[in-house]
């Protein structure tokens, strides 16, 4: 029983012959009954080729035509631009985040406050110069005779960059809005909180502008604005507190 088994493995694998001229192996696909095809090599049939369609039926790619976005028209009434800047999504600098911290208090306020986009702190409250950065706010705003409900809060983005930076093109819409913003608004005086929105309005830094009272031009006139950097960089840096109070006293002018 042995021997035979032996036997059988080796013709299972092929080897049925002690001598042979031909290589013989048991996964070899079987020749095709064709007298012509050689031992152990199996033929396959070619398959027909398939005729092609005529032109006219074949597929026609058709190229995607790009139309060109024109620049987002704003809205001139004060209550729709404050939906719109609620709810479309062709608000520049709402692309950042899905929660938008929007404008507070009314238009032709005493003073507007404005900064250029929300710190990570107020994106996720929701609000504008939240917690101990607000806090400060509210004090600077006290020592100069006024109060947060006495003024039009807004930041000129809706969302936060990531990185607290933005791209030029980004930038370019950002400063057409601006001046929309601006114009709709008609602050009787503006302040303006951060680096980035003094760069943006008044073309200067913020070392540059220190106890200066400057002239923003907007629709022919003049709105006066002083400028100073951002209640949490105060908080981070107190030596800057100093340059803030330069500035800030400015408002307290001609009052």
């Amino acid at each position: 029983m042995l021997a035979e088994s032996y036997c059988d493995w080796w013709s299972l694998a092929g080897v049925d012959a002690l001598v042979g001229e031909q290589p013989a192996g048991w996964l070899a696909v079987p020749a095709a009954n064709d007298a012509a095809a050689p031992r152990g090599k199996p033929t396959i049939a070619a398959e027909p080729e398939i005729a092609p369609l005529p032109a006219v039926l074949q597929r026609q790619d058709t190229p995607e035509v790009t139309i060109p976005k024109g620049p987002v028209a704003f809205p001139d009434a004060w209550d729709e631009f404050q939906h719109w800047l609620a709810t479309s999504d062709d608000v520049p600098g709402s692309q950042w985040d899905a929660r938008r911290v929007l404008p507070v208090g009314p238009a032709a306020a005493p003073l507007m406050l404005l900064t250029a986009w929300p710190e990570i702190d107020d994106q996720r409250d929701g609000a504008l110069f939240t917690g101990a950065a607000g806090r400060l706010l509210d004090a600077m705003l006290r020592a100069v005779g006024t109060t947060r409900d006495a003024c039009y809060v807004a930041s000129l983005a809706v969302t936060r960059p990531a990185g607290g930076r933005c791209g030029d093109g980004e930038a370019a819409e950002l400063d057409r809005l601006l001046w929309h913003h601006l114009r709709l608004a008609k602050p009787e005086r503006l302040l303006l909180v951060g680096s980035d929105i003094v760069r943006m309005a008044a073309a200067a830094s913020l070392p540059e502008t220190r106890g200066r009272l400057l002239d923003i031009n907007q629709d022919g006139g003049k709105v006066e604005a002083v400028a100073v950097a951002h209640p949490a960089m105060l908080l981070a840096r107190p030596a800057q507190k100093a340059a803030a109070w330069d500035s800030l006293k400015l408002l307290n002018r001609g009052r």
